[in-house]
């Protein structure tokens, strides 16, 4: 029988924060467009440590660091996770693309691309856009985008949370460069 004996802290080879900070980055770029939720913008902020992301951009109402809710759930990822704040969002994707960015808007539009069929070079730096949990990304913001992306469902609500979102994006683009 294999043996299933859950790993400890140390087997994990955790990076220290330090060693999070000066490690190679996946060259993925996450914009948050008006996330409302503390809660959900600290369990991204625990997505991109887990994915070794390049930035997180807070953008236009978005809660940023510091506040209890938001280390809540990030459990010290504010700390490890380059992040900033910029109030409008179409701004960064502009700045996004000018760096040479591949800019994609998790939305359901017609002709989205579905996610599994998502074609990524291994060289190419992709910014992915999360939108307000009711609203999703403002449509301005979708219309500069190089392209939209969805996440195919099959049940009734077609509807994920933005975190969950987040983390299946995030892991399929990561797959990519691997």
């Amino acid at each position: 029988m294999k043996n299933r004996t859950k790993l400890t802290s140390e087997q994990l080879f955790r990076k220290s924060i330090d060693e999070f900070k000066a490690a190679e980055k996946n060259p993925i770029v996450v914009v948050l467009d008006n996330v409302r939720s503390m809660n959900n913008v600290g369990s991204i902020f625990r997505t991109c440590d887990a994915f070794l992301v390049e930035e997180l951009l807070l953008c236009g109402i978005t809660p940023k660091p510091p506040h209890r809710d938001i280390q809540k759930t990030a459990l010290g990822a504010t700390e490890s996770v380059q992040w900033r704040y910029e109030e409008d969002t179409l701004q960064v994707v502009k700045e996004l693309k000018t760096k040479g960015y591949k800019v994609y808007a998790v939305e359901q539009t017609q002709n989205s691309i579905a996610l599994n069929n998502l074609q990524i070079d291994k060289g190419e730096k992709t910014a992915l856009i999360f939108g307000n949990e009711v609203e999703g990304v403002q449509q301005e913001v979708v219309n500069f985008s190089d392209d939209s992306v969805e996440i195919p469902q099959f049940g009734t609500k077609h509807s994920l949370n933005v975190c969950n979102s987040c983390a299946i994006v995030l892991w399929q683009v990561l797959c990519k460069y691997l």
